[in-house]
């Protein structure tokens, strides 16, 4: 049997962090990782070679809706036949994980699936604006078997205990642990217990209609620091900015998300658009937000659109 994990969280939760540190959890053992998400980096390969793990990536779409289920279902069945003990997959920040159990219950050749169960990353500086603002939280939350509430050290105790009430309320029955940088006890994986769904507070929801996506095209003599500046000003209106961009004859990978810029430097190809994602949802005056930024940095944001 090869024991299956599933790993959830909003968009900047702290997933892939939490993923390599999940990883060493099971030195020793055959590994297979699904990672659904753009771009490579962050997925250390000496770290995947020293812990004998095999990646696959499933880009453009969640692996858990129509357009990408059937690559997801091709990546498990390649994944068998390596038969490996341990498979980890990393789900996109956009992901409803509702049906993950019905998909590997649906197909015998999945029988020799072990589920042991989904672990929610949420993010203590932006829940309380994701929570009320992206329907797909609350079904990412819904079906988690344990919640890790990552960042505990950018919020106060008065906020930290404001979101594990909110969890508690929705998510009853569910262990709620706290961490900083994706940190994990072996013992809270290894001992981990699938919880009775349907003792959730809210049933899912089947359609998500919050997400606008906005696209920023960069100038290729922009500075990281100008970046950071428009992230600083828009922060508070989106949920994230990522994407990969050559400036200043360079390549980086942006990845922001709450009060976090991060920049790394990268390879890349002139195949990739030198642009930015932003996305947002409804409620939040996020076209206002960037209309700013573009007025405000017109040197660094070519234009934008929706």
């Amino acid at each position: 049997m090869s024991k299956l994990y599933l790993i959830t969280g909003f968009l900047g939760a702290g997933k892939t962090t939490f993923l390599k540190r999940m990883l060493t959890l099971f030195s020793g053992n055959s590994i297979h990782v699904i990672v659904n998400e753009f771009g490579k980096v962050g997925v250390d390969g000496e770290l995947l070679k020293k812990v004998g793990a095999e990646m696959e990536e499933i880009t453009n779409g969640s692996i858990f809706c129509s357009c990408r289920l059937d690559q997801f279902e091709e990546s498990l069945q390649r994944s068998l036949q390596r038969n490996p003990d341990v498979i980890l997959v990393e789900a996109s920040g956009l992901s409803d994980p509702t049906n993950i159990k019905r998909i590997l219950e649906s197909n015998k050749e999945f029988a020799t699936i072990e589920f042991m169960g989904t672990i929610c990353l949420v993010d203590a500086v932006s829940f309380p604006k994701v929570y009320e603002t992206a329907r797909v939280v609350k079904k990412q939350l819904n079906v988690s078997d344990q919640i890790l509430l990552n960042k505990i050290d950018k919020v106060s105790e008065e906020e930290k205990e404001s979101i594990k009430k909110i969890l508690k309320k929705q998510c009853p029955l569910v262990p709620i642990h706290e961490t900083v940088f994706g940190q994990v006890e072996p013992s809270w994986i290894l001992s981990m217990e699938l919880v009775e769904k349907n003792s959730m507070a809210e049933e899912p929801v089947h359609a998500d209609i919050t997400l606008r996506k906005f696209v920023l095209h960069i100038q290729e003599d922009t500075s990281l620091e100008t970046l950071r500046y428009i992230w600083q000003m828009i922060m508070e209106d989106v949920y994230r900015m990522k994407g990969f961009i050559h400036i200043q004859n360079k390549w980086y990978l942006i990845d922001c998300a709450g009060n976090t810029f991060h920049a790394v430097e990268c390879e890349g190809s002139n195949e990739f658009p030198n642009q930015l994602v932003v996305l947002s949802g409804y409620g939040l005056p996020a076209t206002m937000a960037i209309k700013k930024a573009a007025k405000w940095y017109p040197e660094a944001i070519l234009n934008w659109e929706r």
